[in-house]
């Protein structure tokens, strides 16, 4: 019994934690919309094809607060923070570990 209870809290634990990292106040049908507005042009398949499959949701949560697409930063400062979020929103919903993996359409 001990073992179970060990168990459910360490789940418990887990879940809050990545729940931690989970973007939040974004609009994810908005953040499509950007997507294709300001993404897609640069990131489809004749160049570097990117989609939300292409990573994992904690991987789009770092890219937005960390790497800030550090390649053409000037790419992430033309967006406001809101359109920004909303963007990260619709990559995390639809990331390659989510409950509904897409790619941009």
């Amino acid at each position: 019994m001990k073992t179970s209870i060990k168990t459910t809290l360490a789940i418990v634990i887990l879940a809050t934690a990545a729940g931690a990292l989970a973007v939040d106040g974004g609009n994810p049908k908005k953040g499509r919309h950007l997507y294709k507005k300001h993404c897609k042009a640069c990131h489809s398949e004749a160049t570097m094809e990117l989609t939300p499959m292409s990573k994992t949701m904690g991987q789009w949560d770092r890219f937005f607060q960390r790497d800030k697409h550090k390649d053409k930063p000037e790419v992430f400062e033309q967006l406001n923070e809101q359109m920004l979020l909303d963007i990260n929103q619709f990559l995390y919903d639809h990331a390659a570990d989510s409950d509904q993996p897409a790619t941009c359409g």
